[in-house]
């Protein structure tokens, strides 16, 4: 199956339909070389303009990667921290144009990060770094970054990600709760915006789809209800074995 030629034709959809979901020429020369099928396993229909799910976290639509990587504009040798390692292929866009031993990667999920190495190594890319961390925490280590990507929605920027810039760096973010918009941050204060999205939030430790308890909500709604029950008279009947 020549997948080269169905990359050709997918990018170039995306950059002539209604929308020019890539603008940049980077950015297109990137999506033409990465071997999408390698991170999505799904043959031919890995470059079609759609999301899938993997472990419980949405992939992004070859669209939206498109998005995501024009509103960042990296440019060659910059340093990329993307937050929401995924599958890897947003990773594996970005080090075709900056190099793969400058694109850092982090996510909350331990089982996806090992997922995205792998995808990354067999696709070409094992230079990329990636790591199970709380993506608002960033990666300290390893800044500042020129450019920071986050693929999860959040009200505002986490600090520690604004600190981890370089002077004159740019971070993109989806900002918001229910009306998204992509914003790009430079200096603190929002220099652009690209648009509406839709993402899901940026988790915390105890929300990943592999811990043990997946969302701190549901977990309080338990405590509560059980202190509840216990505070009427009687509770402790309900532990008599009768029998």
């Amino acid at each position: 199956m020549e997948f080269a030629a169905f990359r050709a034709e997918m990018v170039d959809s995306l950059e002539h339909d209604t929308k020019a979901a890539v603008q940049a020429q980077s950015t297109a020369r990137a999506m033409r070389e990465v071997p999408r099928h390698e991170f999505v396993e799904e043959g031919r229909r890995a470059y079609t303009d759609q999301s899938l799910e993997h472990r419980g976290t949405r992939v992004l639509a070859p669209s939206t990667v498109g998005r995501l990587v024009d509103a960042l504009a990296p440019a060659e040798d910059d340093d990329v921290l993307v937050v929401g390692a995924g599958v890897g292929y947003t990773a594996a866009v970005l080090a075709e144009i900056v190099g793969a031993e400058r694109v850092h990667a982090v996510d909350i999920d331990r089982q996806v990060v090992y997922d995205a190495r792998s995808n990354l190594a067999d696709a070409g890319y094992g230079d990329v770094l990636v790591d199970c961390r709380d993506g608002a925490r960033g990666l300290p280590e390893y800044a500042p970054f020129d450019r920071v990507l986050v693929e999860a929605a959040a009200v505002d920027p986490p600090t520690a990600l604004l600190d981890q810039l370089a002077d004159g760096g740019r971070l993109v973010y989806p900002e918001g709760t229910t009306d998204q918009r992509l914003v790009a941050i430079e200096n603190r204060e929002t220099a652009s915006v690209h648009g509406p999205v839709a993402f899901a939030p940026l988790l915390v430790d105890g929300e990943q789809a592999s811990a043990l308890e997946q969302n701190r909500t549901v977990r309080e709604d338990r405590e509560r209800a059980a202190k509840e029950a216990q505070s009427r008279k009687g509770w402790e009947q309900d532990w008599i074995d009768w029998e």
